[in-house]
């Protein structure tokens, strides 16, 4: 796949700010949705702003440490959510907690350091023995097969609450927003080429806003779509300052009421819940670098090097969970934005971090990103999902899969990742994708020794 443009390539300025924008778009929902999901749980007033700014300031973090040579975007962990959800059990204040949230980001970046000098005294060869395309390859696809029940789970759905939009309305949407953005992408000359996601979005939100007032004026709560509500939350009482400008309740602000009442118990029980999943995260880390690196042509694990990739996430993590309070991590779908588009240039990963972190303080916005449909962003990532599952499967092109060992260490990963195996120990879970690749790893170092029979 040839690059439009390079990891080193400068577009003109207003081309960079859309562009920005457009990686932005891709992950901002999957970043703002992290804190919603602890608030439903547990009770507490995580900011969404401030997981955007976090992630923004975390990606900023990642490309000084990665010399601005891997263009990835750095967003809210999902694999953190259960050790995130430890933090506030117990009944503990709300201030404790997220200084929990902040520990827990330094012992998960920490192990991050720690593999790091392990790779830097040891070096990565034995990462391309124990880990080569008959392992990353259907491992990557499996990242984005994994996503596909969300996607279609969201294109089904509308967002208004206690509101039951018709599937047939939201799927349209959804399809119109996938139609646009392949059209755009296929079809479009020069930019349209560059930013589909844009016109996708747009054009799925304009579907979708035309039915739900629709739906309003007739009192049809099946063509009810879009949430109106975030809008209206900012004039709630009256128009004011923050209706334009809001600064985000930054985790740290909170976190530094509870140090007094820290104690050896409650860190013991963080670094029992993050450490682990820190682990588990690392071998995700390499599946989606090994997948960019396919993208740009480029081994990043051997420039600018595995140690430097680890530690710009895991310190990036840290950063961002004192500002945000959720760790980050390399992002699918920013993956797949660099995939579609063929824009690979890190300058567009350096402006959208720096836009995350202006636009964390810009109301309109935020409430503009919130109020985008289910559905829409469904037609979205169907495109963005599919694009990381079939990179996967680009890795696999060279392998020959008329030798059974081969075939058997890509077919167990496959229905490993695919059947949705996961083990859980405790408050510690192993999502498919590890336990996909784990076993993988132990296949392949089971028959790597293997000579194939001759017919």
């Amino acid at each position: 796949m040839k690059l439009i443009y390079g990891v080193h390539d400068k577009p003109k300025f207003g081309q960079l700010l859309i562009f920005a924008l457009q990686q932005l778009l891709a992950i901002m929902t999957a970043t703002l949705v992290v804190p919603v999901i602890i608030n439903g749980a547990c009770g507490t007033t995580m900011s969404s702003a401030a997981a955007l700014f976090g992630a923004g300031i975390g990606t900023l973090t990642y490309v000084l440490f990665t010399k601005a040579k891997s263009p990835v975007f750095l967003g809210s962990s999902f694999a953190f959510i259960g050790s995130m959800m430890a933090a506030f059990a117990g009944g503990v204040s709300m201030s404790l907690g997220f200084l929990g949230l902040i520990i827990g980001a330094i012992f998960a970046g920490l192990v991050y350091v720690v593999i790091a000098i392990v790779v830097k005294i040891a070096g990565v060869k034995w990462i391309n023995k124990v880990m080569p395309a008959t392992v990353i390859g259907p491992t990557v696809a499996i990242i984005g097969l994994s996503l596909a029940g969300n996607a279609i789970g969201d294109i089904t759905k509308g967002s208004v609450p206690d509101v039951e939009a018709s599937p047939l309305i939201t799927v349209l949407c959804g399809i119109i927003t996938l139609l646009v953005t392949i059209i755009s992408s296929t079809y479009g000359k020069k930019m349209g080429k560059l930013i589909p996601f844009i016109f996708g979005i747009l054009s799925g939100y304009a579907a979708s806003a035309i039915f739900t007032i629709i739906g309003y004026t007739t009192n049809i709560d099946a063509l009810k779509v879009l949430d109106f509500s975030p809008f209206q939350n900012l004039v709630a009482d009256g128009v004011t300052f923050n209706t334009f400008v809001s600064v985000p309740d930054f985790t740290f602000l909170t976190a530094i009421k509870g140090i007094g009442e820290i104690n050896p118990a409650y860190i013991s029980t963080i670094a029992v819940a993050y450490i682990p999943v820190a682990f588990v995260v690392f071998a995700e880390h390499i599946a989606d670098h090994k997948n960019i690196s396919s993208i740009i042509e480029k081994d990043l694990l051997e420039e600018p090097g595995l140690h430097r990739t680890l530690l710009g996430d895991g310190v990036g993590s840290i950063v961002g969970a004192i500002f945000g309070g959720c760790p980050n991590t390399t992002y699918g779908e920013s993956v797949g934005c660099v995939a579609i588009t063929r824009n690979a240039s890190v300058y567009t990963i350096i402006t959208a971090a720096i836009l995350a972190m202006i636009i964390s303080f810009v109301s309109p916005f935020i409430a503009f990103v919130n109020s985008i449909p289910s559905c829409v962003m469904g037609g979205v990532c169907m495109a963005l999902y599919g694009f990381i599952a079939v990179s996967g499967l680009k890795m696999v092109q060279k392998v020959d899969l008329n030798q059974n060992k081969n075939l058997f260490v890509v077919s167990t990963i496959l229905i490993a990742g695919i059947g949705g195996l996961t083990l859980t120990f405790g408050k510690i879970t192993i999502t498919s994708i590890a336990c996909a690749l784990i076993l993988g790893i132990i296949v392949n170092l089971v028959v790597s020794k293997a000579k194939e029979t001759e017919e």
